[in-house]
């Protein structure tokens, strides 16, 4: 029988509808991760055994696309929070629960419509996830970063294990230094594994708490180790305990790849003890260049000071010579000038307030009333009240009017 391909690829889309009616949970790695529109499209990858030999894409041994979309991303994030995201993400190892589709132009694709958090993300990645979200929600995850690390770290409260080999080497480090600085650390020792390590730590921070006026810094560190050894660090109690130090602390605990909550938190974070000593020598070294290049910049200005306030010393006295003796000239003249100006001054005034007197006489004399009636003027009044308007009379009404030389009474008609 002859096919044709849209009759072959809806043969293959039946026969997987019929054998995949549910859906299916399923492993793999997310190889790819792109967000188009809302949705989320996944490259789905499985490769051979950790333990057999890579050969690049020849490790693959099974792919597939997948896509989530937009309303399951909501439903998923909804419902595990931030922790879908990153289930989610591209380099997981994820646990799915897919539909399996199959298209006549578009081949197979997988809807994904759950997730398996705790497989994708394992039990510590969870805590540490939580954690970080109670950290981020109490406002702690920069609260040790906004300390002020002095620019000498000279005095040190040393957080660790009594045989931890990065104990030793960072000891060692500081005080090998070819600089010759001196550095005084005390030792507050606690696990830094196992299960007394998380309240071994916390009691020896809040014990550096206590005496924080002792020392400039704490430094917590330890060896290297496996991803699980270094747990402790990822635990809220301890993270908690370095954001609320009053001291910067400064974390290195011997991992060069994972960065664990510890060193989101502390003030500063190194990857091994030795590079914390490091930091700290080349903080020593950095203030020590300052010093120097300071003090021979002061040189250089007291030099610079001193030539120049003896010019101007200099300059002052032949100023303040000059100019003594011009003030004493300029005063002499003008003191002979206002002896001249005085006499002549005080006779003015004399002679305008005469003046000044005489017209003020002469106004008042021109504007008495006894003037004004003798101009032709009179005076009318009612009732001994001064009149000054026509609406102020009616007929009848009895006025005396007051001339220059007697009064006179009248009937208003």
């Amino acid at each position: 029988m002859n096919y044709t391909l849209h009759d072959l690829n809806l043969h293959i889309r039946q026969v997987i509808a019929l054998n995949f009616r549910e859906p299916v949970w399923i492993t793999a790695e997310i190889a790819e991760s792109s967000l188009s529109r809302g949705h989320l499209y996944l490259s789905l990858i499985q490769k051979i055994a950790e333990t057999a030999v890579s050969l690049g894409d020849e490790s693959i041994i099974a792919q597939a696309q997948a896509v989530v979309w937009q309303r399951d991303r909501r439903r998923l994030a909804k419902t595990y929070g931030h922790v879908a995201e990153l289930a989610l993400s591209a380099g997981v190892q994820a646990r799915l629960c897919v539909r399996v589709d199959y298209h006549e132009r578009y081949g197979i694709k997988l809807h994904i419509e759950d997730i398996d958090p705790s497989f994708s993300m394992g039990i510590l990645a969870m805590e540490r996830l939580k954690t970080l979200e109670n950290l981020q929600k109490e406002g702690l995850l920069e609260r040790n970063q906004r300390l002020v690390l002095p620019a000498v770290v000279q005095r040190i409260a040393v957080v660790t294990s009594p045989d931890a080999a990065g104990f030793h080497d960072f000891k060692a480090h500081l005080a090998q230094n070819t600089f010759g600085y001196a550095f005084h650390y005390q030792c507050f020792f606690a696990a830094v594994q196992g299960r007394n390590a998380v309240p071994e730590i916390v009691a020896a921070l809040n014990q550096i708490g206590q005496m924080h006026t002792l020392f400039d810094a704490v430094v917590l560190v330890r060896g290297g180790g496996a991803r699980l050894d270094l747990a402790v660090f990822d635990s809220e109690a301890v993270a908690k305990a370095v954001s609320m130090a009053p001291l910067p602390v400064l974390s290195g605990i011997g991992h060069e790849t994972d960065t664990s909550v510890l060193d989101m938190v502390a003030h500063s974070a190194f990857k091994t003890p030795t590079a914390v000593a490091d930091f700290l020598l080349e903080r020593a070294l950095r203030f020590e260049s300052q010093l120097l290049e300071l003090s021979a910049q002061m040189a250089a200005l007291g030099q610079r000071v001193v030539r120049y306030a003896a010019e101007s010393l200099q300059m002052t006295q032949h100023t303040v010579t000059h100019t003594a003796q011009h003030n004493v000239q300029t005063a002499a003249a003008q003191l002979t000038a206002a002896t001249r100006e005085t006499t002549y001054l005080a006779r003015q005034v004399c002679q305008n307030q005469q003046r000044a007197l005489h017209q003020m006489e002469q106004l008042v004399e021109a504007l008495s009333p006894q003037t004004t009636l003798q101009r032709g003027y009179t005076l009318t009044s009612k009732n001994g009240t001064i009149v000054r308007s026509i609406a102020e009379l009616s007929a009848g009404d009895v006025v005396d009017t007051l001339l220059a030389d007697g009064t006179t009474r009248s009937v208003v008609l």
